[in-house]
């Protein structure tokens, strides 16, 4: 484990220096308005899109420093969200740590994976705990006072989101026992600060910015960065429209734009490696690369660090992530060779629907996804051929069928490996590439 985790910080740290990925115009002098607009865009975007979440969870009665539990697993017929999973059920709070600390009770899930990931409201996660052995945390705000073995947040707003892994349907109950064993405690004494849509005009985008940038301040390393980088756009705090000629405002939204198409393509951001499309090492602790930043707030909001959770995209042998469902595709993985984790790993299939989200597919066997839990898998003697397939195999081939699409859209495949060994970070070991049956 000391090594494994070692490895693991290692590979983090290449993250650290990606600040050249983000547009680097605004560095050097006085930006043009456009760029400026663009650069504050994808700043502000995962804040939007974190104070977005947070409205609506307020918004459905949730209250601050107390968990919310879904206590089933999300199916075709009751999936909300792109790209949902099939393996976890999810505990939500939010966290107010303006009015003093919040504790947390962990609960006891010995051998079941059960995480709890804490993230800033930049979407960086400060911290993930495990339920393992029973315990209590506390949190604490940016200027709190020290408190003995307390975790500091880097904002006073903190999301902190669960989840708990379930075996079955028969595992449910076992899994609801956990989840009612994850506890937070602590006061609070305002109201969220609210958050335009992203595709809210100008106007109303950079002001709502603004107001969330004031009530969460950024650090001050971003901070300095930030003010740098918006100069002439926001002033004392606030955003105001009316400072801003007619052609001066067709900059600013031009630049507002060219941000929202740059976040629009993280499904794409990442390495190709041998058919498979693999996250940058700085997922879910971003750093200063604002733009990858943005674009996982857009394509994968609440994404956990890499040595938490591998997400990998399967690949056409196109290079492309859109598989034709209209053909069967065999992934095998050898005996010798399954997916080394610490945690559990699954195969999910998403049908690419016309707007270009991906969500779980309705079949007969209502089987989303083929993982280490598959009924006979973890048996299984030989190598492990899992078909993909609009049309049901000879029912002695089946066990281990993932049914794609019947309509003949094209599919994505995504697979997720939760506490990956450190062969699995560093290359060691990959993942067998997905082939034409």
């Amino acid at each position: 484990m000391g090594a494994a985790a070692a490895d693991r910080r290692l590979l983090l740290a290449g993250g650290a220096a990606a600040l050249a990925a983000f547009p680097a115009a605004a560095r050097v002098g006085r930006p043009t308005l456009r760029v400026a607009a663009r650069d504050l865009a994808l700043f502000a975007l995962p804040m939007l899109e974190m104070a977005g979440t947070r409205g609506r969870a307020f918004g459905a009665g949730l209250t601050a420093n107390r968990f919310r539990h879904v206590r089933n697993l999300t199916t075709a017929s009751t999936q909300k969200v792109t790209q949902p999973n099939n393996d976890t059920l999810y505990s939500t709070a939010w966290l107010d740590l303006s009015a003093g600390p919040v504790r947390i009770s962990l609960p006891k899930a010995g051998e079941r994976y059960m995480s709890l990931a804490l993230m800033d409201m930049f979407t960086n996660n400060f911290a993930v705990l495990h339920g393992g052995a029973p315990r209590q945390l506390l949190i604490v705000g940016p200027q709190a006072p020290d408190a003995p073995g307390a975790i500091r947040a880097p904002t006073n707003w903190v999301w902190a989101l669960g989840r708990t892994l379930v075996a079955d349907p028969a595992d449910l109950p076992a899994a609801h026992a956990i989840q009612d064993s994850l506890i937070a405690e602590g006061a609070s004494n305002r109201s969220p600060a609210s958050a335009p849509p992203r595709d809210a005009p100008w106007p109303v985008f950079f002001a709502g910015a603004a107001r969330l940038l004031a009530d969460t301040p950024p650090s001050a390393a971003d901070q300095r960065w930030l003010a740098q980088a918006s100069a002439g756009l926001i002033e004392g705090g606030r955003f105001d429209p009316a400072r801003f000629r007619s052609r001066e405002g067709d900059e600013i939204a031009a630049g507002l734009a060219e941000a929202l198409e740059i976040a629009r393509r993280g499904d794409e951001a990442g390495e190709r490696r041998e058919g498979w499309l693999y996250p940058k090492p700085n997922l879910g602790r971003f750093g200063a690369d604002f733009r990858y930043r943005a674009q996982i707030a857009l394509s994968g909001l609440a994404a956990l660090p890499v040595e938490e959770a591998l997400y990998l995209r399967a690949l056409s042998p196109d290079g492309g992530s859109e598989i034709d469902s209209s053909r069967p595709w065999r992934l095998r993985l050898p005996f010798a060779a399954r997916p080394p984790v610490e945690g559990f790993w699954s195969l999910t299939i998403y049908e690419i629907a016309p707007s270009g989200q991906a969500f779980l597919i309705d079949n007969p066997l209502q089987r989303y996804a083929i993982g280490d839990r598959t009924p006979g898998l973890a048996d299984a003697g030989g190598d492990i051929d899992i078909l993909i397939s609009a049309s049901a195999p000879p029912s002695t081939s089946s066990r281990f069928w993932l049914p794609a699409p019947t309509s003949g859209r094209p599919f994505l495949l995504s697979f997720r490996a939760y506490r990956p060994a450190a062969s699995m970070l560093d290359g060691r070991y990959r993942m067998p590439v997905l082939r034409p049956a």
